[in-house]
């Protein structure tokens, strides 16, 4: 006869049925206390219209001056997307890869969640994620990564309180515009736009499983980072697809993701110099702002482009070049540091310092023009010596007696000097500073032919002020900023009050530079419309510049070695003048031709003597050095970025990315 199983005995008995009570009754406690934690974290969360208004974190938008967004920096949103816009196969390849279950949890997932505690517990740190779309989504907006308890509870509570205060559909678009994707993108517009050229609303299923596999490792699975692990992470959307039942296998099989047109990517052009140099300046134009703000310059987009192709398509082998072109009020609506940002981000047309050679001659006949002289004063071009330097012309002759306007259309050296040591080299240097002139400069009786170092900018501004009939210009680059939703925080206020020159001291200044155009060493710098500018070479043909202005607009061209070694043939006549052209007659193409204003009056002790001489041109080109000689244009060199190839498949990326 079997043995009956004893009963426990009554004291375990009831030492079990009280540890199952208790049990009860914090389990009960528990429940309590999150479904109080809930309902308060309820009543906090904002309303759905404001959730869709306030990303995180900081976006600027920098804007040229007809609207367009050049630079984006912090995150980047792309348009919002309501969710019967969203293409049903971006709503499904997301469910399907990130939460199967979306449709019917409260907002965790305790599968999800039991199966990633048991890969923590076994592997010893969190390698499986458990969490639902609704999870992600309230870490996104109010949470960070840390990967640790205190965080997952909480993510826990928003995650319910979000289920309970939003629709499944009002969570899926939140979740959709506000995830990151990966290169600052953030929603499926942003990541469209940037992985593929074109709005979220036309993704299509190939598409929309590259973007949904983004999720897991945006760095990890970027397609134009790694096409191999994105059209790899790409078929594993389709294969959850596939199991979620929302693809047939002959479905998913026809869908080739290395077959995707990618959108080119956005060259680190020429327009960085532009940012790089106009930026900075926000930190003393607005105050501190966490809102997203949209920053409008003065950058014109047409110049830019043809900026750059100037000097691209004119500078020498081997050599650098840089241009800054600049409003009538100061506004540089052009801006090139250099033949090619992503390889050099060195700003040569604002933090280069370089000797600008004859081009500083307009502060030396400044300084003689206040000082008394007029256009058609006479001058020797003879030798001469002062203190012990004895300047030379280029042509190696002597000219004789001169007119001031002649003298300074073919550059010539003896009576720069001459008259420097006339009107004294302190003036000289007085008057460059009055114009922007911000580097040291020395006194030396060669200083008259540019010895001392100088920016592009500070040049341009200073040639900029004369076209403007004296008047001090401050360059700017900021013309306004607002915040997303159109506060103005700042606009900018032009002060064009500050006359350094008189009115007849800078007419008679434009009349040399018209000439110096016209029939001087600048004749390559011809447009078809009034022009005036000067050309400046340095010693051993290691500097060569190009300073000049038209219709309101002023340019100034230096091209050189980096490591100022000399450069042959290298003069500002030749390849700086004929850039300055071929950008000018791009940029002041819409303007109207506007003759200048160089019939000037001046004081009755200083009146004119000669009509004819004042109005005549100099002599015929015996006095033309080398450089003033129009030459054929230099064969065009190569675009080191190789332009814009147009959209690429991620096949042709793949072969690309293929280790040689």
């Amino acid at each position: 006869m079997a043995k009956r199983k004893k009963s426990p005995p009554p004291a375990q008995r009831g030492w079990f049925a009280r540890m199952v009570r208790y049990g009860l009754y914090a389990t009960l406690l528990g429940l309590i206390i999150l479904g109080v934690t809930v309902a308060t974290v309820w009543s906090s969360l904002p309303g759905y219209s404001e959730m869709r208004q306030s990303p995180n974190g900081q976006m600027v938008r920098v804007r040229a001056v007809d609207g367009t967004v050049i630079v984006a920096m912090g995150p980047v949103y792309g348009e919002w997307i309501a969710y019967k816009n969203i293409p049903r196969p971006m709503l499904d390849a997301m469910v399907s890869v990130e939460d199967r279950r979306f449709r019917s949890h409260p907002g965790i997932d305790p599968i999800g969640i039991a199966r990633s505690i048991m890969v923590r517990v076994q592997e010893g740190r969190w390698k499986q994620g458990g969490s639902t779309i609704t999870q992600q989504l309230a870490r996104n907006i109010f949470l960070n990564n840390n990967k640790n308890f205190g965080r997952k509870a909480r993510e826990i509570v928003y995650a319910l309180a979000l289920e309970a205060k939003f629709s499944k559909d009002q969570i899926l678009e939140l979740y959709l515009n506000r995830v990151y994707f990966g290169g600052g993108a953030y929603g499926i517009d942003a990541a469209s736009r940037k992985f593929f050229g074109h709005p979220a609303q036309t993704l299509d299923l190939a598409e929309s499983a590259i973007i949904a596999g983004l999720v897991k490792a945006p760095s990890s699975y970027s397609p134009t980072a790694d096409a191999k692990a994105a059209i790899g992470r790409a078929g594993v959307v389709l294969e959850a697809m596939t199991k979620a039942g929302v693809l047939t296998p002959m479905e998913a099989a026809r869908v080739r993701p290395q077959d995707v047109k990618l959108a080119p990517e956005a060259k680190q052009n020429s327009v960085r110099y532009f940012t790089d140099w106009a930026l900075p300046e926000l930190e003393t134009l607005i105050d501190e702002t966490d809102e997203p703000i949209d920053v409008w310059t003065t950058l014109d987009l047409k110049m830019q482009s043809a900026a750059d192709a100037a000097i691209r398509s004119n500078v020498p082998g081997g050599v650098q070049g840089a241009l800054v072109a600049m409003d009538r009020d100061g506004a540089v609506r052009a801006m090139v540091g250099g033949t090619d940002y992503v390889t050099s981000i060195y700003n040569r047309s604002t933090q280069a310092v370089r000797q600008p050679g004859s081009a500083f001659k307009l502060f030396v006949y400044l300084a003689a023009l206040e000082a008394g002289f007029t256009v058609n004063s006479k001058v020797v071009d003879e030798p001469v010596e002062i203190g012990g330097w004895s300047p030379k012309n280029s042509s190696g002759r002597f000219s004789g007696e001169i007119d001031l306007r002649t003298a300074f259309a073919y550059s010539i050296n003896p009576v720069a000097a001459k008259l420097g040591s006339e009107v004294g080299t302190s003036a000289i240097a007085d008057m460059a500073r009055r114009f922007g002139i911000s580097t040291p400069l020395n006194t030396h009786p060669s200083m008259v032919l540019g010895t001392a170092d100088v920016r592009l900018l500070d040049m341009t501004r200073a040639y900029a002020g004369v076209a403007a009939k004296g008047v001090a210009l401050s360059p700017y680059g900021i013309v306004k900023v607002t915040t997303d939703k159109g506060r103005v925080l700042y606009t900018h206020r032009g002060d064009l009050s500050k006359q350094v020159i008189a009115p007849h001291v800078s007419g008679q200044m434009i009349d040399l530079l018209q000439t110096a155009v016209n029939t001087g060493t600048g004749k390559a710098a011809s447009i078809g419309r009034p022009a005036a500018g000067k050309t400046g070479t340095t010693s051993s043909n290691k500097d060569g510049w190009f300073m000049g202005f038209s219709s309101g607009l002023t340019t100034g061209v230096w091209m050189g070695r980096d490591d100022a070694k000399p450069v042959r043939d290298l003069q500002g006549g030749r390849a700086p003048a004929k850039a300055w052209a071929a950008f000018m007659r791009v940029a002041v193409a819409g303007r109207k031709v506007e003759p200048f204003d160089t019939n000037v009056k001046l004081p009755e002790w200083q009146l004119e003597t000669d009509e004819e001489a004042y109005f005549g041109d100099p002599d015929n080109g015996a006095f033309v050095d080398e450089g003033g000689d129009p030459l054929p244009a230099p064969e065009g060199q190569p675009d080191p970025n190789g332009g814009d190839s147009g959209p690429q498949t991620m096949e042709e990326l793949l072969e690309e990315q293929a280790p040689n």
